[in-house]
């Protein structure tokens, strides 16, 4: 299922001035997305090597990175990391970028620079929901209204995203929502950094684990008052960034005690 970017990338030519990516910044950038691949793998968020994490380099507004090509979550390390450009160069690292991750996110953060990071997944549960009829997220569990006003839906599926006009298109679809399901796909979430990305992609998961749990009861599934549902998502943003880099530092604590190899 996944797509080798190679054939492209090995007709782009060198890039000149190649730029300083030796900084602190870059280097927590790149711990931090290890840790993040690392968890989502334990948690079940992967599938083989199809999905993709993306963050824009700190210092360069013109360069991503992403994981590279045929490497489980599992797998990855800081310095297995891709850096690339919005053409498809390799600026740094070995390998080069699955296609859809390079046409999917070099398009998003080219077009909507707001999104500093963005995760794409196929997930099962909210997957799952992105299968369903309607909207994917009933707003009836306290963890959905995280998202509340948050999401919006890709009804077009469209293949796989093997060329930058299908990422562009994805791009507009987002319009100014956080998180994106993809009709018979997958998820997208967007942040402005690392560990709120890890939040939402966590939390949203567990959002549509409850709700299918709930669904598959047979019983109607009940959803919270809009004008609660509304009140309960401002209180829950007003410290999400705060409780985002506690979240992330707890996943880091916990890889270092048990799988340190994320950060070499």
């Amino acid at each position: 299922m996944a797509h080798s970017l190679k054939d492209r990338a090995a007709q782009e030519p060198a890039r000149p001035n190649r730029p300083d990516l030796s900084t602190d910044a870059i280097r927590t950038a790149k711990e931090e997305l290890a840790a993040c691949f690392r968890m989502a793998a334990r948690n079940g968020f992967e599938e083989g090597v199809c999905n993709h994490f993306s963050a824009v380099v700190p210092g360069h507004d013109d360069l991503f990175l992403v994981n590279p090509y045929g490497y489980a979550f599992r797998e990855l390390t800081a310095s297995k990391l891709l850096i690339c450009d919005f053409d498809g160069t390799v600026v740094e690292g070995d390998g080069e970028p699955e296609a859809t991750a390079f046409h999917i996110h070099a398009e998003i953060h080219r077009r909507l620079p707001r999104a500093r990071v963005a995760f794409h997944t196929h997930m099962p549960y909210a997957t799952a929901l992105s299968m369903t009829e309607g909207p994917p997220l009933i707003w009836a569990g306290q963890t959905a209204l995280k998202f509340y006003g948050r999401t919006a839906v890709d009804e077009n599926y469209n293949g796989l995203a093997l060329d930058k006009r299908e990422g562009a298109r994805i791009a507009e679809t987002v319009g100014d929502a956080d998180i994106l399901f993809m009709k018979h796909h997958g998820v997208l979430v967007l942040a402005p950094t690392i560990a709120e990305a890890w939040d939402d992609l966590y939390y949203l998961e567990r959002a549509a684990e409850v709700q299918v749990l709930a669904m598959s009861t047979g019983r109607t599934v009940c959803p919270v008052a809009p004008a609660i549902a509304e009140a309960a998502y401002r209180q829950m943003r007003e410290g999400d960034a705060d409780s985002a880099r506690v979240h992330l530092a707890a996943i880091r604590r916990q890889l270092d005690a048990e799988d340190p190899q994320y950060s070499h």
